[in-house]
């Protein structure tokens, strides 16, 4: 391991010189290796000579590979994802990620003079475009990380390359993201998550203590006994880095370990970027072969996406334009918090759509999933969380899978009408969120007791089309109707029944 740590800071500097070079007017990397390489024993030193002679002999038409070293195969083999092998950044992040690798190293990295003038040499333009940066405090690593921050908006091509391979160092370790330690040093403190001093080996870095912090806001949301009120600076700054790191699952360091195997398993051929690894992890949460700690973390994110839909970037980009067309994030009187959150982004186009106005296809398409995510779990609505506990305890434990505890309580409210007033609501006001009357898809429970109701008294519909809901209920007491499906389908037609809308 140590001998392979000596190729990993090699390769890092290599890159930090090849960006210098190109900066100033050379060769890009690929197209001059051996200077590169040359450049990189320069800066590495004599001691790195070996690691140096290690890497040129296995140098091919494509370039030396890093998981090909003899000082890091077996690391390689044993640690990292095999679809990563071909790509040297890849693996050394992904060998980075570990917990006991070049620490202090990084922080230093993000930190140093020269890293940092590298930044400014080929960012020069898009840094003095962006007042957020151009004032931040030099030396700190602020710079690279506000230009992380705001990397949707850079347009220079040299700046915006740069600053997508430095996007993965920042977020390996919270302690790198700009301002978040002045934001959230005293909560990580009180909550326990981990140590904030810098110059530490802390094994709560890598994305843990952000992950801690993460689990602390979904508890104060559900008012769990004896949660901890985060302050509001520190809630937006867990809340801007969970939105920053939407589009690529990598960036979410503790999901990205978590899920490892799982994405592995189910999403081999899903391309990171632009949240579709998310997307994919989510559509097979419940499948019995996920593990609990990548389902745990799901769970959590998601939760984020309740709180505010911008953690989502299928999302909030499918849907911008709408949100602005009807202005459904608009409204200046009322609370950011409340505005934000994903129950509101529904009601407000759902309501657009139901006026006959239009949304945009692809609009549509992210609410369906995110209806559909909300009616499979329960555990995603804090009002549901909070108010019906002793429901859920008493009636209805053990049926989380698929969307069964919310039927379990329309059962319980039609049958035995024993449903605590503020349940009751917050039941009713979840249905009409996720509006599944408008697409029984979205009721994977009523979905899949009915499909064979559905494949021979209504398969002359459209699927997805409302009529479906309509034909089932006109066949509920032929003989081609189920019983399971007959449950399922009065449990949701008395609580739809109940709004006229």
């Amino acid at each position: 391991m140590a001998a392979c740590r000596r190729v990993q800071r090699l390769l890092l500097l290599m890159f930090i010189c090849g960006w210098i070079g190109s900066a100033h007017g050379g060769k890009p990397d690929a197209e001059n290796p051996a200077d590169n390489l040359e450049r990189g024993k320069n800066a590495a030193g004599d001691g790195k000579a070996s690691a140096l002679d290690g890497a040129s002999s296995v140098r091919r038409s494509g370039g030396w590979k890093l998981a090909e070293e003899a000082a890091c195969r077996e690391d390689v083999s044993r640690i990292c994802p095999k679809h990563s092998w071909n790509n040297n950044l890849a693996v050394l992040e992904c060998l980075q990620d570990r917990k006991d690798l070049l620490w202090n190293y990084k922080l230093n990295l993000t930190t140093d003079p020269k890293f940092e003038s590298v930044a400014v040499e080929v960012c020069k333009t898009t840094i003095s475009g962006l007042k957020e940066c151009a004032g931040v405090d030099r030396g700190k690593g602020y710079l690279v990380s506000c230009l992380v921050e705001h990397r949707t908006n850079i347009s220079e091509y040299q700046c915006s390359q740069y600053i997508t391979k430095m996007t993965s160092i920042v977020f390996s370790d919270y302690r790198l993201i700009c301002g978040f330690m002045d934001q959230c040093k005293d909560d990580i403190n009180k909550l326990h998550c981990g140590s904030v001093n810098t110059g530490e080996k802390d094994i709560h870095s890598q994305g843990e203590v952000i992950a801690c912090l993460e689990k602390g806001l979904v508890s104060e949301a559900e008012e769990q006994p004896g949660q901890y009120t985060i302050k509001e600076d520190c809630k937006k700054a867990i809340m801007r880095v969970a939105e920053l790191s939407s589009d690529d699952f990598h960036l979410d360091r503790h999901l990205y370990f978590a899920c490892r195997e799982d994405r592995e398993r189910f999403c081999e051929n899903t391309p990171a970027g632009e949240g579709k690894v998310y997307k994919c992890l989510f559509n097979h949460k419940f499948e019995e072969s996920m593990s609990d700690k990548c389902k745990d973390a799901l769970s959590t994110r998601q939760k984020l996406i309740a709180q505010d839909y911008k953690v989502s970037y299928s999302l909030a980009k499918a849907c911008k334009p709408d949100l602005r067309k009807y202005r459904c994030n608009m409204d200046t009187s009322m609370p950011r918090a409340r505005e934000a959150k994903l129950s509101y982004l529904l009601l407000c186009l759902e309501a657009a759509v139901h006026r006959g106005q239009t949304v945009s296809g692809e609009c549509q398409g992210e609410m369906l999933d995110y209806r559909r995510m909300l009616m499979e779990d329960y555990s995603l609505s804090p009002e549901i969380v909070l108010h019906c506990r002793g429901e859920i305890d008493t009636h209805c434990s053990g049926l989380h899978h698929k969307g069964r505890t919310l039927h379990c309580l329309m059962r319980v409210s039609r049958d035995k009408g024993i449903l605590e007033g503020h349940c009751q609501k917050a039941l009713q006001t979840l249905i009409q969120e996720t509006d599944p009357g408008a697409d029984y898809r979205i009721d994977r429970a009523l979905n899949e007791a009915c499909e064979s109701v559905i494949q021979t008294a209504c398969k002359h519909i459209r699927n997805g089309d409302p009529m479906i809901l309509s034909c089932l209920m006109e066949h509920l007491y032929t003989d081609k109707m189920v019983e399971d499906c007959e449950h399922r389908l009065l449990e949701l037609q008395y609580f739809i029944s109940r709004d006229w809308k």
